[in-house]
């Protein structure tokens, strides 16, 4: 079962003896984990329930026993193997015997959670196991983050996120879910009694800040100041600024300036195609975009697609570089002077 299936089901489940739950997403093994709490030991849970064991030096013996042991003030024993994957590996042969124990039992006092990297299907022990025991926390594809967020937002806020308005998020914020929830959590509170949040108001919560930081960056790339602008770059990295949120301020400025010159091919004039590319109409924002389209020129604008998407992958561990360096080389490209 994947994260999100499980996570809008919540509500209907009921406890089973034992739940894996593996996926390379932390802030959905996170959400997962939550919810098994309020399923397994109720809304009342005050932690007198839950046992915890580190998946290096937890032992079977103890694990069994924290199952065994009748709960105290709470409706069951919730006993959790974190980082498992070693527990998973020495004791597997006692994990396929408990699996065919409990398959088919009905409310366990004792409910035992596998937290794992991996969960290998072709094991004995993974063919064992139901699939509606296994939850697999994946992060959706970048082009499926929108549409997550916009079914995440009404979910957990009661808000709607326009689909816009998600683009304009993801692109922003990047992909990193956990901050993209903070980052929605903050949008419902901003608009108040307004039921839908608008591209405006992620705009102006989310946006202006690091447009203001992106657009410094880009006036010093736009006069060929490449030295000053990788101290910028340096001072907002020495100040806990994210790379991928400095990618996805970047990219949603530069995408911009991708389709206006598009647009200016067209024909479209070039106030007018600023606008419909969505740059904001405000002097410094304009006078900025212009100054570096000239520096950029059409042939960069073509490639900067290609040159976000390679950051992109590079920063998710598609590259042997440090993230700093990855984004000096990024920022040395658009600097340079136009060939």
């Amino acid at each position: 079962m994947n994260s999100s299936t499980f996570l809008e089901s919540q509500s209907k489940a009921k406890p089973v003896p034992l739940y894996v739950v593996t996926g390379d997403e932390a802030f959905l093994r996170r959400q997962v984990q939550t919810a098994l709490r309020r399923i397994v030991l109720g809304a009342e849970d005050d932690g007198f329930g839950v046992s915890i064991h580190a998946g290096e030096s937890a032992t079977w013996s103890a694990v069994v026993n924290d199952l065994q042991t009748m709960p105290f003030l709470a409706p069951r024993r919730l006993v959790v193997v974190e980082g498992g994957d070693s527990f998973v590996s020495r004791e597997r042969a006692r994990l396929e015997k408990y699996v065919a124990e409990v398959v088919g039992k009905k409310d366990p006092s004792g409910v035992l959670l596998l937290d794992v990297n991996t969960w290998l299907g072709t094991t004995k022990l993974a063919k064992a196991t139901p699939d509606a025991w296994v939850i697999q926390c994946k992060a959706p594809n970048s082009h499926q983050l929108p549409q997550w967020c916009v079914s995440w937002c009404i979910g957990q806020t009661g808000k709607q996120l326009s689909a816009a308005a998600a683009k304009l998020l993801v692109d922003l914020v990047g992909s990193e879910m956990g901050v993209l929830d903070q980052e929605m959590q903050k949008l419902s509170v901003y608009i108040g009694a307004a039921p839908k949040i608008e591209v405006k108001d992620v705009d102006e919560l989310v946006g202006r800040s690091r447009s203001e930081s992106t657009w410094q960056i880009f006036d010093l790339v736009s006069a060929g100041k490449t030295a000053e602008a990788l101290d910028f770059l340096t001072r907002l990295l020495d100040q806990g600024e994210e790379p991928m949120k400095l990618l996805g301020a970047f990219s949603a400025q530069l995408r911009r300036l991708a389709q206006t010159t598009r647009l200016s091919a067209q024909g479209v004039g070039l106030g007018e195609a600023l606008t419909r590319a969505g740059v904001p109409n405000f002097p410094a924002a304009r006078t900025g975009a212009e100054a570096l389209l000239k520096h950029l020129g059409r042939r960069r604008l073509d490639r900067v697609y290609d040159w976000l998407l390679e950051l992109d992958v590079g920063l998710k561990g598609g590259s042997q570089l440090p993230h700093h360096a990855q984004l000096e080389r990024f920022i040395i490209r658009l600097a340079r002077p136009r060939s």
